[in-house]
């Protein structure tokens, strides 16, 4: 099972990765723009993985890095490992 189906399970264990244990989590499944690379390092991955996508959109690598870049001073982040880890759920 790969792709944008996995991602919900995927961040989930991520999370709960990041709140049990204190290593570097890599964050894999689904990711398929920056959107989704934001989401599994507020869930707390410190690195992310790009599978499958890489078949339908071989040049996203290129775009990412970019976009990430103008999301982060879009909302004032002076470093994008600033915001690894900082979801909050609702109780």
């Amino acid at each position: 099972l790969s792709g944008p189906c996995i991602k919900p399970v995927a961040l989930a264990n991520v999370f709960k990765l990041y709140n049990s244990l204190d290593i570097p989590i890599i964050g894999i499944g689904g990711i398929s723009n920056d959107r989704d690379v934001l989401e599994f390092l507020l869930a707390g991955a410190s690195f992310v993985e790009l599978g499958t996508i890489n078949y339908k959109y071989p040049n996203l690598i290129d775009s990412l890095p970019k976009s990430l870049e103008n999301y982060c001073k879009l909302n004032s982040i002076n470093n994008i490992n600033h915001i690894t880890g900082t979801l909050k759920l609702d109780d």
